[in-house]
């Protein structure tokens, strides 16, 4: 009795503590979550609402108030309507996140041997579409494609992407040190101020980039410029040095493992 006594005593205390600290996370996750999915409009427009709301109520603008509480179920499904796109990116998150895991980790070999080809592949002028996995599955994007669960080598992915194969026009999947599958084909993207001078390749990008948390890469066909395509965004024409930072921020890898162990055998290509 006495133990048990202690312990309330002890859980007491620190309940509090694991209070906040719960809280916390789940805000934290909650903003990450928004923040990846562009879903913090929808928070600027609720708190509009709101704001014009309390103003209305604090200087009893009874005619407005009234209005307001006649539209509001129509706002509501206005609301639902406009901001479709993104609360469906935020269900799909959130069915799909992983909260307590760190993904399948990759080495800088394997991320050195990606950008060597997509160098090579640039400097020729022909397009590459490559998938990081992280947590989100894609078996469904998997599936679309040919299972080839080879090493990866930045050989293979230039075999791959540099020439006419019927692997070469469509994403390859990477995950552990292996490239899962090639010429799978991915979701369009749904945004409409994309660049119209951004090709399907991009538009690929992009929209796996909006439904998952996976990182693409992207090499453009008609100016060989260097893209990665993340947490609903499109970074492009990235160097080199921006590229592997970025892959080591968001793969969560160490920098200080960087040795290339794969090269593509530049006398042998031929444009």
């Amino acid at each position: 009795m006495l133990a048990l006594e202690q312990l309330k005593k002890i859980y007491s205390f620190i309940s509090p503590v694991l209070d906040i600290a719960i809280i916390a996370f789940v805000l934290y996750k909650a903003y990450e979550l928004l923040h990846k999915t562009n879903g913090i409009q929808i928070l600027k427009t609720a708190f509009l609402v709101g704001v014009f709301y309390l103003f209305a109520k604090v200087l009893q603008l009874n005619t407005i108030l009234w209005i307001l509480n006649i539209i509001a179920p129509g706002l509501l499904v206005c609301f639902v309507i406009v901001f479709q796109p993104e609360l469906r990116k935020i269900i799909l998150k959130l069915g799909q996140k992983e909260w307590l895991t760190f993904g399948h980790r990759l080495k800088h070999t394997h991320v050195d041997a990606v950008l060597i080809a997509a160098d090579q592949l640039s400097k020729m002028k022909r397009g590459m579409l490559a998938v990081f996995i992280r947590h989100t599955k894609m078996d469904d994007y998997i599936d679309t494609g040919t299972r080839l669960d080879a090493n990866l080598s930045s050989a293979l992915l230039y075999t791959i992407f540099s020439h006419d194969t019927p692997l070469h026009d469509a994403a390859c999947f990477i995950q552990g040190g292996k490239i899962i599958a090639a010429g799978c084909f991915l979701p369009l993207s749904e945004q409409f101020d994309i660049k119209k001078t951004f090709g399907t390749r991009h538009r690929a990008a992009l929209g796996l980039a909006e439904q998952t948390d996976a990182v693409v890469l992207v090499v453009s066909e008609e100016t060989g410029a260097i893209s990665l395509a993340y947490d609903s965004k499109l970074h492009y024409d990235l160097s080199i040095t921006e590229l592997t930072k970025t892959l080591e921020e968001l793969l969560e890898i160490n920098s200080d493992s960087q040795i290339i162990e794969d090269t593509v055998d530049e006398s042998r290509i031929t444009t």
